[in-house]
């Protein structure tokens, strides 16, 4: 999850250049010629983007079987582009006032809907009726809804745990119960014990990606804004204070390693030199890749913050669909309502066969949530995470989550630089409401 700090840039400067949309309302371009149709007009292909096609794609595969079976008419064309390409393309469309040549139905991540809701509040097309939003976690409906009413199907969960080495714990003396109900303190300890006993890190991170952070924050239940969404939350974010003072012991007692992309980050646990991840359940797959360490690992609940009301449930990442304000929305909304909004067998296959875990609480009735994962030693992991999933505090992520961490990446260099944390935090909340407000 790159930052992209000038996309966001972009679409506030798209916003204030354009004027309001003229194919967002009730009617939306369409045909050869221009002509507008009603965005109700039954047509015979819905369009669908999405990236990551070991997980959305390959999500929306069986989606689009299972919604076939009854409904062989409709041609469900799935179109695979890079997040960042799909951002800057509805950006781009919607900043000029159209929305030709987007598709029926897009994926969006979690912290940056708000952004699109709000800024395009006609763009796109109301799902209230279209599933029941009690049947998803509670985390799940406040990015997805505006004013009341929902526009995004909840999908994927970023549940978050703490996948560990037990063979690594066990060489320096614990056991996997010892991590159990632990402190992010405590954890340091564990880490600073396997690395002397060992020599492996207990884990890796990318300084300019503070995802953990986020982690941190919202296992408290707090965010980079306030509970409206807007107002920056800084220099007061007691959650976000010790997640710093956190992120700078775990580097200064040197049981840290940095990674500067994707593939190091995954050498790094496949190979066998990093001893725990903390992060969203979605790295399942990639943990399970290396096949030769298979019982060797074990999940538990990530380490928790000192600051009132912390747990050890949160969140990293996690995406929904939407449907726009295009001809053959209604149709969108039917398979959407009729797969990822309320199939329980669909989502049965999705953990079976895809590893992916949707935040659909009626799913983890299911005897593929109840199984057993030989690779973590016959841990329950899946029926484990969908519990999990359900202590996730909801927080509002606002319009700016990046915007303001590229403040907070600048800022946390200065703080392991020697400034002062509140120095530090005092200054990035300058500048988050210099920019942002």
């Amino acid at each position: 999850m790159k930052k992209l700090f000038m996309l966001f840039l972009t679409s506030i400067l798209l916003v204030a250049c354009s004027s309001t949309p003229e194919s967002t309302g009730s009617k939306s371009e369409g045909g050869s010629e221009g002509k507008e149709k009603s965005v109700t007009e039954e047509i015979d292909e819905v369009t669908i983007w999405a990236w990551d096609p070991k997980f959305n794609i390959a999500a929306l595969e069986i989606a689009k079987g299972v919604y076939k079976e009854e409904n062989p008419d409709l041609t469900v064309n799935i179109v695979e582009n890079a997040q960042d390409d799909i951002i800057q393309k509805l950006n781009t469309a919607l900043g000029s006032g159209t929305t030709k040549g987007l598709p029926n139905i897009v994926l969006i991540e979690d912290y940056r809907a708000q952004g699109f809701l709000q800024s395009f509040p006609d763009a796109f097309y109301e799902l209230t009726d279209s599933f029941n939003a009690q049947d998803f976690a509670e985390y799940k409906i406040a990015p997805t809804s505006s004013n009341g009413k929902n526009y995004g199907v909840p999908f994927d969960t970023g549940v978050t745990g703490l996948y560990v080495r037990t063979d690594y714990l066990e060489e320096a003396g614990y056991s996997v119960a010892d991590l159990q109900d632990i402190t992010w303190k405590e954890y340091i300890e564990i880490g600073k014990k396997v690395k002397e006993v060992t020599g492996k890190t207990i884990l890796s991170t990318d300084p300019n990606d503070l995802g953990i952070l986020r982690v941190m924050m919202q296992s408290a239940g707090a965010w980079y804004v306030e509970e409206d969404g807007v107002t920056p939350n800084i220099v007061d974010n007691a959650a976000l204070k010790e997640a710093f003072e956190i992120y700078k012991e775990m580097i200064d007692t040197n049981i840290l390693k940095p990674h500067s992309d994707w593939s190091q980050f995954l050498a790094g646990f496949n190979s066998g030199d990093v001893a725990t991840v903390p992060t969203g359940n979605w790295i399942t797959p990639s943990v399970k890749a290396e096949a030769s360490q298979s019982g060797k690992w074990a999940i538990v609940p990530i380490p928790k913050l000192t600051v009132p009301g912390a747990g050890h449930a949160s969140n990293l990442g996690g995406s929904s669909w939407y449907v726009l304000n295009t001809p053959g929305a209604e149709q969108a909304a039917d398979f959407l309502g009729k797969t990822f909004g309320s199939n329980k067998e669909m989502y049965q296959k999705l953990v079976s066969e895809v590893g992916a875990i949707g935040t659909y609480k009626p799913a983890s009735e299911t005897d593929a949530y109840a199984a057993e994962d030989p690779f973590f030693g016959g841990q329950k992991t899946i029926a484990d995470y969908a519990s999990w999933m359900e202590d996730i505090p909801g927080v509002n992520y606002g319009l700016h989550t990046y915007a303001i961490e590229d403040i907070i990446t600048v800022e946390m260099q200065n703080y392991l630089n020697g400034k002062s944390i509140d120095d530090v935090l005092s200054n990035a909340q300058k500048q988050a409401e210099a920019q942002l407000n």
